[in-house]
């Protein structure tokens, strides 16, 4: 075994101006692992419930796991907060250079947590587990690319719209090259005057058990069908393939297939590629193209979001579009449903969205759709402020409302439900809100789903949503964390000196009682069955496509949901009940405010 396993966790009080290192209750590192789990065990613990979301009292943590920088593929880290866009939890991830300079510099912490807030934009800086607060100075104003140049080390900051307190704003790293996206950690970031985090650490070790163990699961994920498909193609596939089952969201959720999909597809990013970069350890990297401002990693919520959302089918347009969020520092896919929203509200006259442009507003133009990016991250004029705020609050203040589907407030993937049913489902339940990345039944449902009932939905979710669960307790790669699901780290967890559980049934149940965790902060901040309705724009049938004609039924939905929460252990109400505390040791950690089901729903109360 090895030494080393991080233990702590660094506390940094921005209005005080202080630093502490706290020593993590070993049971919080035995049931909750690190990353995800760690970071809702922490916020339940240290969060006020009602906590203002852009105020000082609330928490920003950057956390990793016990064998980050040990597992194959990509280093992450998660960016845990309250979420200003939702008002739930919000975990959200990133990796690269940054991720692996992070836990060199925490140096045996799990992560850092920040609160308060400055008088003076700061950078704070992290080395050998301690951390230091200076003056931002001129870097306030830069977007994320100067922002990550002016400094040696590897960077996580804000652009423009975090300091603009957007509600969808990003954590940038590497340049712009990564980001911590959805639900904006960038505007928290930005409430507290922090505009960058820079890590000076070099990565740990690898041990020669740890360095066979690496050999032998990357090898796996090499042959692994993850593994096959994001070698050949990266994320840049999934344009291809939803456009082709017809779940590819166009023209501002109108149709589920797009004409210019093949332009903007993955033929469109081999033809343009410049370079196509691989790691040291040969998991594949993402493909480089040309803008004008320089290079960019089209991924595919870049050209499904910003493209065939948008209806531009010019490839060079929706790279550089990307390119614009990532320097700026907006989720493209927030940022995508807002430009759709204000088109279609503009086009049936619901607002006068292009009242700010100058000009038009039309599906197609990427002109127009640049200068409305710009505004919504600098808050420019009536529609560009509105639209900072999200989708859901720019149409209670402005009119146009069911025109983009929302759930939880968060503007939703480019997954179709409506050609994908079980989909539906994983956005309504997503604890942060739409989310295709805690399950993604999609790509299964397409092509096994015939003959399917709605309890093997249920089930193919809930088991996808556990087990990334789990996965995000360590932090493991997106991808090459697929080699992991047969035992779901446990073999490394053996290999190092760590509180965490090396049993696979041990660490699926870390999973469930993460998920758990989360759905009982959000319970006790007000959500229920009522915030995880159908949005109606998926009860309007689809316009073209393989699924054209298709919509989806609330009556068949809401008895869906219910099946999930019996499922899950939950009330009607979505509330975890007591039975399921106690199973999952629970019980002693629930406060006062937090609702509690004394019996769950049953099959037996679903339709």
């Amino acid at each position: 075994m090895t030494d080393g396993a991080p233990t702590d966790l660094l506390r940094v009080d921005l209005t005080a101006g202080t630093v502490e290192r706290e020593r993590l209750p070993d049971r919080w590192l035995t049931q909750y692992v690190g990353g995800k789990g760690l970071g809702a065990r922490y916020l339940y613990d240290r969060l006020a419930p009602g906590t203002d979301p852009l105020g000082p009292e609330n928490h920003l943590l950057f956390t990793i796991g016990p064998l980050s920088g040990l597992l194959p593929g990509e280093p992450q880290f998660a960016a845990i907060t309250r979420s200003p866009l939702t008002g739930t939890f919000l975990d959200s991830y990133s990796g690269g250079e940054f991720a692996a300079a992070l836990v060199g510099a925490l140096d045996g912490a799990l992560g850092v947590a920040i609160t308060g807030r400055t008088d003076e934009p700061q950078v704070l800086e992290l080395r050998d587990g301690e951390a230091t607060l200076t003056p931002a100075g001129a870097l306030w104003g830069e977007d994320a690319v100067a922002t990550c140049a002016a400094f040696d080390d590897p960077v996580a900051c804000i652009g423009p719209a975090g300091e603009h307190r957007v509600r969808f704003a990003t954590v940038a790293s590497d340049g712009g090259e990564h980001h911590a996206g959805r639900g904006g950690a960038g505007a928290v970031m930005g409430s507290k005057g922090l505009k960058a985090i820079v890590a000076r650490g070099e990565p740990p070790e690898r041990p020669p058990e740890i360095e066979a163990l690496r050999d032998e699961y990357e090898e796996r994920y090499r042959e692994d069908d993850v593994g096959r498909w994001h070698a050949a193609s990266a994320t840049l596939e999934t344009v291809d393939f939803a456009d082709e089952v017809g779940v590819l969201s166009t023209h501002g959720w109108q149709a589920g297939r797009f004409d210019g999909a093949a332009e903007i597809g993955i033929e469109a990013v081999r033809d343009a590629a410049i370079d196509r970069e691989r790691g040291d350890d040969e998991i594949p990297g993402g493909f480089r193209v040309e803008t004008d401002d320089g290079e960019s990693v089209p991924r595919g919520a870049a050209p499904m979001s910003l493209g065939a959302g948008l209806g531009i089918d010019d490839f060079d347009a929706v790279a550089s579009l990307g390119q614009a969020c990532d320097r700026l520092g907006l989720d493209v896919i927030s940022a995508g449903n807002a430009v759709a929203w204000a088109i279609r509200a503009d086009e049936t006259d619901a607002v006068d969205a292009a009242l700010d442009l100058d000009g038009s507003l039309s599906f197609g133009d990427d002109d127009a759709a640049r200068t409305l990016i710009e505004a919504i991250a600098h808050r420019r004029g009536e529609v560009g402020d509105a639209l900072a705020d999200g989708v859901e609050a720019a149409a209670e203040r402005l009119g146009g409302a069911d025109l983009v589907p929302t759930v939880k407030s968060m503007e939703v993937p480019a997954y179709d439900p409506r050609g994908s049913p079980t989909t539906a489902l994983a956005y309504a339940t997503s604890d942060r809100g739409a989310c295709h990345r805690r399950s993604l039944p999609a790509e299964t449902e397409v092509f096994e789903g015939e003959g399917w009932d709605d309890t093997d939905r249920v089930e193919l979710v809930i088991r996808e949503q556990t087990i990334t669960s789990a996965l995000w307790c360590l932090i493991a790669d997106d991808f090459a964390g697929a080699a992991l699901e047969s035992d779901l780290g446990a073999e490394w967890l053996a290999a190092i000196d760590t509180r965490a559980p090396a049993d696979p049934a041990e660490l699926l149940r870390v999973g469930e009682r993460t998920w758990t965790m989360t759905r009982l902060f959000n319970v006790r901040e007000g959500f229920d069955a009522a915030d995880e309705a159908l949005p109606d724009a998926f009860e309007r049938p689809l316009s073209d496509g393989p699924a054209a004609g298709s919509a989806l039924d609330t009556e068949w939905f809401d008895g869906l949901r219910r099946r999930y929460y019996a499922a899950r252990g939950w009330s009607p109400e979505g509330v975890p009940t007591t039975s399921l505390l106690d199973r999952l040791d629970l019980a002693d950690v629930v406060d006062e405010e937090t609702p509690v089901a004394r019996s769950a729903v049953t099959d037996r109360d679903s339709p």
